[in-house]
């Protein structure tokens, strides 16, 4: 594997990445807290509040992540008794619509934090500007957008089909069963 090739695969994870790192320190932190209060009677004065920023963080990360997967919920059961190409036409206006409610909730969160945003609101205990949290929601659905449009494209202009991961096991499992059938 190229040099070139590792590092889109590691850009293209990168949600992923941060999500997982989020994930761990955000527990530790509430951990060590718990530590610290039941055996020393001590807490870290910004433990709390830091480790609900990071979950905040971690949950529009990982709805990130879902866009990735085509893992968002839809309902998609009566596609199944239609032609394809109303599937595919429908699920594309979806997309689009999805990706229309993204565009202009990137616009007001945007508006929000950089323009309406109150600079001297500072977090309570360690005082750095609340911009800095909020700015995951214009960042989140930015990249949510991305993910939306490039599965879009990969779907209806490569014939990739972006299954999300029930679907995957399902066709694995179902492939597992045709196989030891014919055994």
């Amino acid at each position: 594997m190229s040099t070139k090739h590792t590092i889109l695969k590691h850009l293209n994870n990168i949600e992923e990445y941060m999500c997982a790192l989020l994930l761990a320190v955000f527990v530790v932190l509430l951990f060590l807290q718990i530590l610290l209060r039941q055996f020393f009677q001590y807490s870290i004065p910004w433990g709390d509040e830091v480790a609900t920023y990071m979950f905040v963080w971690f949950a529009y990360l990982g709805a990130v992540v879902a866009a990735k997967m085509s893992a968002h919920n839809r309902v998609s059961f009566h596609f199944k008794w239609f032609p394809p190409i109303v599937k595919t036409i429908s699920e594309t206006i979806a997309d689009l619509l999805w990706v229309a409610f993204n565009l202009y909730f990137v616009y007001l969160s945007h508006d929000f934090v950089f323009n309406k945003m109150n600079l001297f609101w500072k977090s309570q205990t360690t005082g750095i500007p609340m911009k800095y949290f909020y700015m995951i929601l214009p960042i989140a659905f930015t990249l949510m957008t991305i993910r939306i449009l490039w599965n879009n494209y990969e779907r209806l202009f490569k014939g990739v089909e972006t299954l999300d991961p029930e679907t995957k096991e399902i066709k694995k499992m179902e492939k597992i069963n045709v196989q030891n059938s014919a055994v």
